[in-house]
């Protein structure tokens, strides 16, 4: 049983947007030719939106049975060593400012908040992962969480033992 589930979806705004863009780029091709070019054009330009605008949605983010899943990579829970949830001014520094160009990182634009997962040992270039989330807190306690249940162990790492990020 999963302890945390959220899917990434696109808001209505998005969509609501993508309709006037369309209707305006494929308007274009009145200027240039005529007959039935032009109502393809918008067919086919809506059709590239909507396809890549459902391709944004289906990402998801899942905490269970010890391991963590981001839009269909997987991290062991055991080789998390930091978490925190970030706000939008410390999310915004983490994907520019001081971004790791090795980081594996799932963003999208319309999400301003994010969770920093460190891992313990980068032995594979991976320092951390940056996970864009609408429920940052949720999501570190989850992680944190499902990572205790997993340890076990009373000498295993704590939440409390480390630094925040930011």
């Amino acid at each position: 049983m999963g302890s945390y589930r959220e899917r990434l979806l696109v808001p209505a705004a998005y969509w609501l947007l993508a309709v006037p863009v369309v209707l305006v780029l494929g308007s274009e091709a009145w200027f240039i030719v005529g007959g039935f070019v032009p109502p393809l054009v918008i067919g086919l330009l809506g059709a590239f939106v909507a396809v890549f605008l459902v391709h944004w949605s289906v990402a998801l983010i899942e905490v269970a049975d010890g391991v963590l899943r981001a839009d269909g990579d997987t991290l062991a829970l055991s080789e998390v060593g930091e978490v925190a949830a970030l706000d939008e001014k410390q999310s915004a520094a983490m994907r520019g400012a001081w971004a790791d160009p090795s980081a594996h990182i799932l963003l999208r634009p319309y999400l301003k908040r994010a969770v920093y997962v460190g891992l313990e040992n980068p032995g594979e270039g991976v320092p951390y992962w940056l996970v864009a989330t609408r429920h940052p807190v949720e999501l570190a306690a989850a992680i944190e969480q499902a990572r205790g249940a997993g340890a076990g162990e009373p000498g295993g790492p704590q939440p409390g033992d480390r630094e925040s990020v930011g």
